[in-house]
């Protein structure tokens, strides 16, 4: 069973990602007592899954080591992976939380050594790189999972896999006899940072992304240039592995549009700026990108990055809503049909590889949330005082990049913060 001992001094933290890292560790590095809960196996979230940040085309990997390292050197932080909140109950400095629980059926025996993974068969899609490799039914999320633990497939669990992966483990990790659990934890104050999921590519139909193998979505083309990623880090097409060299992206892909987003997600622009980096600096000769976009919204300090890749004679901007994707049944390329509304000229324009920039929506869908909390219509949590000690920390509160995000999750833990320390005041 779980052994954590909390009260209502402790302050919970609801999601692993970078918002949820630094809300609790800036509590927990204050010397207040945090449980930090994630429901998948590691912490890290969607920035684990990025090649690289803009605007300084840095690697995630950096700044994460750091985070794990603060992390385990930190006793007042309690890290519960696989874990979900079904239920908050209670008021401001008195709040009860359930806790469910998912089996990992590996224990901390766990040395990272890989020999359960070598001796099971099964495989299933692979959804660290949204399902376009497969991965073991023995696994270790990706290479840098905290914690450093192997997991097993629970569709393993009763097959011969399982009994392989237990006796090819020298040091007694495989437990397959691991339940489920759930636990109640108090806690005085609540950091909600569920952080945010791709918007369903599929729903919007006139692109094509569920029949054309060339049209693929933002995140997917950040795993794809990853060395560590499906592809090995190589740009090419799914349908026939070839390289793309010519690449369209398609700006608001889902975002501001009364049928799928309203909002705006923000990220999209500078997402797609970046990765015109990426093409550019793998086919500096004979690489082409074109942006089909509404407005680019680069601000603050992205404007000198904006410039730069306008800069570059192979990145071509039309701004124009691209109307529909079809594919050219010959070649497999997909085709942009559309009007270029500073030109109203109508094109047909062919790519190796259309990428979709798909906006920001809540990890939550708004009408499960385990809690009463006020909530918008994009389903983003509102800083309300009827929230009480609950406190919406990055991409749960809107559509924010990495750098925001951590600014946001900040101020909630010193919200937070200050809760508990009334309640230590009252009862002290």
């Amino acid at each position: 069973m779980t052994d954590i001992v909390a009260t209502n001094q402790t302050i919970l933290v609801v999601g692993g990602g970078i918002s949820g890292i630094t809300a609790a560790l800036e509590a927990a590095e204050t010397g207040k007592d945090v449980v930090l809960v994630e429901k998948r196996p590691f912490i890290g979230g969607r920035i684990t899954q990025l090649y690289k940040y803009f605007p300084k085309l840095c690697f995630p990997t950096c700044g994460l080591e750091i985070n794990q390292r603060r992390m385990k050197a930190n006793a007042n932080l309690s890290i519960v992976t696989m874990a979900e909140v079904t239920d908050i109950a209670g008021s401001t400095g008195d709040y009860t939380a359930i806790i469910k629980i998912s089996p990992r059926y590996v224990n901390e025996n766990c040395t990272g050594c890989g020999a359960c993974a070598d001796a099971v068969e099964a495989e299933f899609d692979n959804e660290f790189n949204y399902d376009m490799d497969k991965r073991k039914g023995a696994y270790l999320p990706y290479n840098m999972a905290h914690p450093q633990r192997y997991v097993l497939d629970p569709r393993v669990i009763g097959t011969a896999d399982a009994d392989k992966a237990k006796e090819a483990c020298k040091y007694g990790a495989i437990d397959l006899d691991m339940q489920e659990e759930t636990i109640e934890l108090k806690a005085g104050a609540v950091v909600w940072a569920t952080g945010w999921r791709p918007y369903d590519a599929g729903k919007i139909q006139p692109y094509g992304y569920d029949r054309i193998d060339n049209v693929i979505t933002s995140v997917e083309l950040e795993r794809m240039m990853d060395p560590f990623g499906p592809t090995g880090g190589k740009l090419v097409r799914p349908s026939d592995g070839k390289e793309a060299k010519n690449v369209a992206f398609i700006q608001c892909a889902g975002s501001r549009d009364r049928n799928h987003l309203r909002h705006c997600s923000r990220i999209c622009c500078m997402a797609s700026l970046k990765q015109s980096t990426y093409i550019r600096e793998k086919y500096s000769d004979d690489g082409q990108v074109t942006i089909y976009y509404i407005d680019i919204r680069a601000i603050d300090r992205f404007e000198d990055f904006y410039k730069k890749v306008q800069d570059d004679p192979k990145v071509k901007f039309v701004k124009s809503k691209v109307a529909k994707i079809e594919e050219d049944k010959a070649s497999g390329n997909p085709v942009c049909h559309g009007v270029d509304t500073e030109g109203y000229n109508r094109y047909a324009e062919a790519h190796d590889l259309v990428v979709l920039a798909v906006g920001m929506e809540p990890s939550v869908d708004k009408d499960n949330f385990p809690v009463d909390i006020v909530i918008n219509q994009d389903g983003f949590i509102e800083p309300d005082d009827a929230n009480g000690g609950i406190f919406a920390a990055g991409s749960a509160s809107d559509a924010l990049d990495v750098n925001r995000a951590v600014q946001h999750a900040t101020a909630s833990a010193l919200r937070a913060i200050q809760i508990v320390n009334r309640v230590a005041g009252t009862e002290g």
